[in-house]
């Protein structure tokens, strides 16, 4: 039964994900209290901020663009030139934005680990349990650790390639090519 919610959720995130204006990577989270959902984020700048644009003194468009791909930087580097919050940490601030309380949640992660930020954060917020994707190898060992020692339940499943894909008419709908019969 855990599964299918589980994998229902992943759905949710991956269309969350969506919405990402990230040029890098597109990043979703959902947070659910007893299976119901309480507040979704994405990885993303803030709110009234473009995305990954950046200009000289003059007010010239010099960035637009992912600053650290420019910069030749590798993922995971060169974070101080990046304004986006994880979607991680903007589920946890929608939830408070809207006065929901996250003790005891559970937050379904789209990607593959959660980073030491967001680890300390979703113990921080209260959240009991987390579920990401299979993404190999854990390449922060740290957030592993904090999640850990904190006592978070951690349930990692298969890689996105296991849930459903979208069936052609749900892949049309969002496009806006498709529509009632």
């Amino acid at each position: 039964m855990f599964q299918e919610f589980d994998d229902y959720f992943l759905r949710i995130a991956r269309e969350v994900a969506s919405n990402s204006k990230c040029y890098s990577r597109k990043i979703g989270a959902v947070l659910v209290k007893d299976k119901a959902i309480i507040a979704s984020g994405y990885n993303g700048p803030p709110r009234g901020m473009h995305p990954c644009r950046y200009t000289n003194a003059f007010g010239d468009l010099w960035v637009a663009g992912c600053p650290r791909k420019e910069q030749g930087f590798a993922s995971g580097e060169g974070l101080h030139l990046c304004p986006a919050a994880h979607a991680e940490r903007n589920a946890l601030i929608q939830a408070a934005r809207t006065g929901v309380s996250t003790k005891g949640t559970t937050l379904y992660c789209y990607c593959e680990q959660v980073c030491k930020d967001c680890a300390s954060e979703i113990v921080n917020a209260g959240v009991e349990r987390l579920v990401y994707l299979d993404g190999g190898v854990p390449y922060d060992d740290l957030a592993g650790k904090i999640l850990k020692e904190c006592d978070i339940k951690v349930d990692v499943v298969l890689g996105h390639s296991h849930l459903p894909k979208r069936s052609k008419r749900e892949s049309l709908l969002k496009e806006g090519k498709g529509g009632p019969t």
